[in-house]
């Protein structure tokens, strides 16, 4: 599959940004979409800018009518209310598959993240499956797994082809022992997407978002027969990382370190946004 018009929504977040960069090429136009301000268009850039929100269905028609593929970022993060959630990241995905279905596009690649299966033990010496069952480790991680059943039923229902990206920590590059496991750098980010768009009647898959790391706690087995190549390597910032740690860190010593979600695991995490006291 070739593109020529792809939806991009939450374009203004840190992965948004760079697909809108990364994405960038003759013959190919981004409609980028958030409810954020986005920057000015450039003058040799082929995008359109609307700024709206994911959960509003007339809204979302009107971005997807003529396009040709969607890719789903947009998403609430850290620790929000349960309600904010629900609107957000659940109904918000409902509502980017219901434009797409009806604007008959065919492809969607939604980001999902490792904290859908957090609860998870971490893989040392082995990889995580592609297709492990579910074990949320917070709210945030069971929007996600909301939003790979949604992005299921599409496909089975409406024969969509949706991919779901189980993104494990993106970052420029790695900053904790942890992430020498399960980092995913922005060059790996950009062609697991590419690989996501153009890959042939991939029908419904789940594929791990995670650089080719040494340390690797996740299988590339379903990125790779999408034809996604990772370029990167954690292992090259192995020396600085561990050199820096400090023995006090959470990372390397609290509740969640032997679960794949990490922190997210942590017994409380989600209780202060959902206004629960343990203690009363």
């Amino acid at each position: 599959m070739n593109p020529q018009t792809i939806v991009l929504t939450g374009a203004a977040g840190e992965i948004g940004r760079m697909l809108r960069t990364g994405l960038a090429r003759e013959g190919v136009t981004l409609r980028l979409v958030d409810v954020q301000d986005l920057e000015p268009v450039g003058e040799r850039e082929r995008v359109e800018i609307y700024q709206g929100s994911i959960t509003d269905g007339a809204f979302m028609q009107q971005v997807c009518d003529g396009a040709d593929a969607v890719i789903h970022m947009a998403s609430l993060l850290d620790n929000h209310t349960w309600e904010n959630y629900l609107e957000v990241n659940i109904n918000g995905t409902r509502t980017v598959l219901e434009a797409a279905r009806l604007s008959g596009i065919r492809r969607v690649v939604i980001a999902s993240s490792h904290h859908a299966v957090g609860f998870h033990p971490k893989y040392d010496g082995a990889s995580a499956p592609d297709y492990m069952y579910p074990r949320p480790d917070s709210f945030y991680g069971v929007t996600k797994v909301a939003g790979e059943a949604l992005g299921s039923l599409y496909h089975d229902r409406y024969g969509m082809d949706v991919i779901c990206l189980r993104i494990a920590s993106y970052q420029p590059v790695p900053s904790d022992n942890r992430q020498l496991g399960h980092w995913l750098s922005p060059t790996d980010c950009l062609g697991l997407v590419e690989a996501a768009l153009s890959a042939e009647e991939p029908g419904y898959k789940i594929v791990w978002g995670v650089s080719d790391n040494t340390r690797r706690w996740m299988s590339l087995d379903e990125a790779e027969s999408i034809g996604y190549k990772s370029a990167d390597n954690a292992e090259d910032f192995a020396e600085e990382v561990l050199g820096n740690l400090d023995p006090d860190n959470v990372q390397n010593g609290h509740y969640g370190s032997h679960f794949l979600g990490g922190a997210f695991c942590v017994p409380v995490f989600d209780e202060a946004a959902a206004g629960f006291h343990p203690n009363k």
